[in-house]
């Protein structure tokens, strides 16, 4: 199954702190309160009945699921020889959605400085992302200059769910920063429908967790919709976007639909050069979790190939998430003809990573 020489990049491992007052040190004093009684103060309004996070994942000491980068170690990058592993905190991309920007950006500082002092020394395997406050563009682009280039960091990330789509110039000041420093910007989902989001889907609220999970690709959609649209990639050319956690079969519809209407209505997006798929391909990278399983497995390798997708799309765990995708059986999904670039190559050449 697997080739000897074969890369395994995880993408999405989610790690968190084991003990709020691990964050003090790192955070201005004014906030220590607030952080110590509130926490990242986003709730959660949908019940999931198997949890969010994996029970096996429980440290020894009974502390939360990725607080111990030893556990990651052994539990997860060596049980399947990763060479690299990507992490992309849990709570604290929640800090975009947060109404107060100023505790916001104190928080999300806090956790990059953690970052880099505690976690990226553990493993030399481990990448880390710099986590930033959506809302507040012009602090999300100072923590973008303030973190890029220091070791290990590969890419900024923040929460999906936001007040308006992404390819609005509010954001813009956070893509020239990203592209002044060379680095991508993820997006993860998880937060729709909370803080100061808008509702999850444009009718309002499901009921229960199962209808929120099975649609958070369509925020997805928006936003990948408005980048392009608004001519995100002209204005910032060397910009990349990774689409974490949303899945892969909904892209190639996606870009039918744009191209189609493109032609008949590309007069109210002039800017555009191309087709809209084209940007598509040439900006965006998504991972495979949650990685669709059709009964046919040759039918979602025929969507990856009508997308012209093969490069990119890049292996991710969500670790120690319930939804875990395990490498081993992704391999399977896919042929030996692209296995390789999923599994570990693509990744390797978007985040610039030596072997």
């Amino acid at each position: 199954m697997q080739k000897a020489d074969m890369v395994l990049f995880d993408t999405d491992i989610h790690n968190e702190i084991a003990d709020q007052r691990q964050l003090l040190p790192f955070l201005p004093e004014i906030w220590h309160k607030q952080w110590m009684q509130a926490g990242t103060g986003i709730g959660m309004p949908f019940f999931s009945p198997v949890g969010v996070l994996r029970r096996d994942a429980i440290t020894e000491s009974g502390g939360t699921p990725g607080s111990d980068p030893s556990i990651i170690v052994k539990e997860h990058l060596d049980l399947y020889g990763f060479r690299y592993g990507l992490l992309n905190w849990g709570r604290a991309i929640e800090m975009s959605i947060h109404p107060d920007p100023d505790y916001a950006n104190a928080i999300v500082s806090a956790h990059n400085d953690f970052m880099e002092t505690e976690c990226l020394t553990t493993d030399s395997r481990f990448r880390g992302s710099i986590v930033i406050n959506h809302s507040d563009p012009a602090a999300a682009a100072t923590e973008i200059d303030r973190m890029a280039g220091r070791h290990g960091f590969l890419q900024a990330i923040m929460c999906s769910a936001s007040r308006m789509p992404f390819g609005q110039r509010f954001y813009h000041p956070i893509y020239e920063a990203a592209e002044r420093n060379g680095i991508p910007i993820a997006i993860h989902p998880g937060t729709e429908g909370r803080g100061i989001s808008g509702a999850p889907t444009p009718s309002g609220y499901p009921t229960r967790y199962m209808e929120w999970h099975n649609i958070l690709p369509t925020n997805y959609m928006t936003h990948v919709n408005s980048l392009v649209c608004e001519g995100v990639f002209e204005k910032f050319p060397k910009l990349k976007f990774i689409c974490i956690e949303g899945g892969i079969s909904w892209i190639p519809h996606l870009m039918w639909r744009m191209d189609k209407n493109y032609k008949g209505l590309r007069a109210s997006a002039p800017w555009l050069k191309g087709l809209p798929s084209e940007y598509i391909r040439e900006h965006f990278y998504f991972t495979t979790q949650p990685i669709e399983e059709p009964d046919n497995k040759r039918h979602l390798e025929y969507l990856i190939e009508m997308g012209g997708l093969e490069d990119k799309i890049m292996y991710a765990s969500d670790y120690p998430h319930w939804d875990f995708d395990n490498p081993q059986a992704v391999m399977r999904a896919f042929s030996p003809a692209i296995r390789g670039k999923i599994m570990g190559e693509n990744a390797l050449r978007l985040y610039k990573v030596g072997t």
